[in-house]
């Protein structure tokens, strides 16, 4: 179909978060951001009416836990933006700068470790808002998952964040009982009864379904924490992200290591290389000193 928009426009409005709609001439897909996933009745409601108003009336989901307003003509395009702020919503999503954040529902999923909507909120806040006008090598995706699980898929992800509950073995207090209640409960098959009961690190993932277990408290979770990630990638090119060997206990040291990422990401990536090629061509070792020093 032909269009009437010039490309200048076309790649302009992209910037905005506007994406051309193949099947409609002169028409684009307004993408409208979540924070966190998570929006009120109130803000659904003026999506819906923003979609009859100056769009098709459709609206689709993306795969990034965006709302997507369908098939907006180009003339509307700022009267939605200038409607949506009334409601403190905004378009946006695309371009080599950090994208919108993905979070699962830990916060109030049975298995959540995190706070997974307070933290994604943090990580809007101070990065993909923060950040904006920062350009990047390329797109930064960041994710954040409640737990082991993994039902957002943080480690594919140029840095995912993941909740952990790790083990705390007291041999102490093992009475060696000839059925270990950790050892049966344990999906990951980490932990086994010989003298005493032991848990393998290399398996473990630190799911937390052990806590409890043990009447005795041979096993116990102090604390909850945080798993991150990097150089995960999703796409035409697949990489899977390699876990720092620190596990964070704070969300302040958590938002460090993110905003350090970031910067070493603008420092040191080459122009149209995602993070898991900057990585690969670094060396992880390198990345992680980096990232874990000053």
């Amino acid at each position: 179909m032909n269009c009437t928009i010039s490309p200048d426009d076309i790649a302009r409005v992209k910037g905005m978060g506007f994406l051309r709609d193949k099947l409609t001439p002169d028409c684009f897909n307004a993408r409208v951001i979540t924070r966190n996933g998570k929006i009120t009745a109130k803000e659904v409601r003026a999506i819906a009416d923003a979609a009859e108003r100056f769009g098709s009336g459709e609206i689709a989901m993306t795969s990034r836990l965006s709302i997507e307003i369908q098939r907006i003509p180009y003339a509307n395009i700022q009267p939605l933006i200038d409607y949506l702020a009334e409601y403190g919503l905004e378009i946006g999503g695309t371009g080599p700068k950090v994208r919108p954040v993905v979070s699962c529902k830990g916060t109030t999923c049975h298995f959540g470790l995190i706070d997974t909507f307070a933290l994604s909120e943090a990580i809007h806040e101070r990065f993909y808002k923060g950040y904006h006008d920062v350009k990047l090598p390329h797109k930064f995706k960041i994710a954040v998952g409640g737990c082991p699980n993994n039902c957002v898929k943080p480690d594919i992800n140029d840095l995912g964040i993941i909740g952990q509950r790790p083990p705390v073995i007291d041999p102490g207090m093992c009475r060696s009982c000839k059925k270990c209640q950790v050892e049966a409960g344990c999906p990951m098959q980490a932990a086994t009864l010989h003298q005493k009961i032991e848990i393998d690190d290399r398996i473990c993932n630190h799911c937390g379904r052990c806590a409890g277990k043990c009447p005795f408290g041979a096993v116990t979770h102090p604390q909850n924490g945080y798993r991150i990630y990097l150089g995960g990638r999703w796409g035409k090119k697949v990489a899977r992200g390699i876990p720092l060997s620190t596990i964070f206990t704070s969300e302040e040291e958590v938002l460090n290591v993110v905003e350090k990422a970031i910067c070493f990401f603008r420092n040191e990536g080459i122009p149209g290389e995602r993070f898991a090629e900057t990585i690969e061509r670094i060396g992880f070792d390198t990345v992680e000193k980096k990232l874990l020093g000053e």
